[in-house]
């Protein structure tokens, strides 16, 4: 059988060549993946969090030998259990991409034995540090090559969706409220995913900026530089912020009909909508918070959007819109005639249009 000697992979050209991987293997305990890891990977941990802990601890307390015997032997009975459950039907075609946090022990252990048995196995060099020093010095690199067309309009007038639409009829767009998983306001959060942690996000930017042509324009929302509990990096958000501005405009009454049925979910659970409220109590006082949870807890929907939009959403996004894109002011207006399908689709090419 032919064996293939382990390869390291450059980690400048991973942006350009992932997809030529069948797959990309995290070695990392599972700890280590959940906080980020490259877009796609699988995670087959040589060390668990436990046992990681644990040689960790005897390292420092016994000595390396001690560590590195013990943790031989978890590595290779784990590595054995990853072959005999996950990959013990793949052809010798298949082409993995392995990584650990630097690039050493973990995968280099994991990556010799796939080579032994006559896979083309490599190896990432510098492993997931290597790789977050790429995404840092790419998203800089990115945020100079991109031209951003920004859509703004007041909460409620489906910028979002209008991307989606955008991007159906050919055109590039940066969802980052897709990409924080969050809505950018006090009521953003999605009751059934977590927001990525920071390094996770800035990956995710990377993974969505990567596969964009820089020579053609990107549409985007207005946003804030925090989007939820994670921030768009500071190259980035200048760049956006320094891109020309559209206007979407409709009526309250859209609006309104709009935000009831995006924001369903709080509306339907009280004890969650008066959480999401009480953080704005420093703001607007005790009576108007409980005055708009008593409109809520009321199912009068339509009159509680239309009081948090009047006296909460509508101020904010004024007072921040033209502190914060300097083109707001000489950008094109297009009309949204209501909520429904033809009506984003019409409006969608009028921005083609422009």
């Amino acid at each position: 059988m032919q064996h293939y000697p382990p390869q390291l992979f450059p980690i400048e050209n991973l942006a350009s060549e992932l997809k030529d991987f069948d797959v990309v293997i995290d070695v990392r305990s599972p700890d280590e993946f959940a906080i980020d890891h490259i877009p796609g990977a699988l995670n087959f941990p040589v060390l668990n969090n436990q046992e990681r802990a644990q040689i960790g601890t005897l390292y420092k307390q016994v000595s390396p030998f001690a560590a590195k015997k013990l943790g031989a032997a978890l590595v290779s009975r784990n590595i054995a259990n990853h072959i005999e459950d996950s990959l013990i039907d793949l052809p010798r075609e298949w082409r993995p991409l392995i990584y650990c946090w630097r690039g050493g022990e973990r995968s280099g252990a994991f990556t010799h034995i796939l080579t032994r048995i006559g896979w083309k196995a490599e190896r990432l060099e510098s492993g997931y540090q290597g790789f977050r020093r790429l995404v840092i010095n790419d998203l800089e690199k990115y945020a100079q090559q991109f031209s951003f067309q920004v859509i703004c309009g007041m909460t409620g007038c489906g910028k979002t969706r209008i991307l989606h639409e955008l991007r159906s009829l050919g055109a590039q767009i940066l969802d980052l409220e897709g990409l924080a998983v969050h809505r950018g306001s006090v009521l953003g959060s999605d009751p059934h995913k977590n927001q990525p942690s920071q390094k996770g996000f800035e990956t995710a930017l990377w993974n969505a900026l990567r596969t964009l042509d820089p020579t053609k324009p990107v549409y985007v929302e207005s946003e804030s530089k925090k989007v939820g509990s994670v921030h768009i990096p500071d190259a980035l958000m200048e760049k956006i912020r320094s891109g020309s501005c559209i206007e979407l405009i409709t009526n309250i009454d859209t609006r309104i009909s709009w935000l009831i049925s995006e924001y369903s979910h709080f509306l339907a659970d009280a004890d969650e909508l008066e959480r999401k409220l009480n953080l704005l109590t420093s703001r607007y006082g005790k009576l108007v918070i409980n005055k708009w949870l008593n409109v809520a807890r009321s199912e009068n929907f339509t009159e509680f959007v239309n009081e948090i939009l009047i006296h909460h959403y509508d101020p904010a996004y004024k007072a921040s819109i033209f502190k914060n894109f300097p083109k707001y002011d000489s950008g094109r207006r297009i009309q949204l005639m209501n909520h429904g399908d033809k009506a984003f689709t019409s409006s969608a090419k009028a921005i083609l249009g422009i």
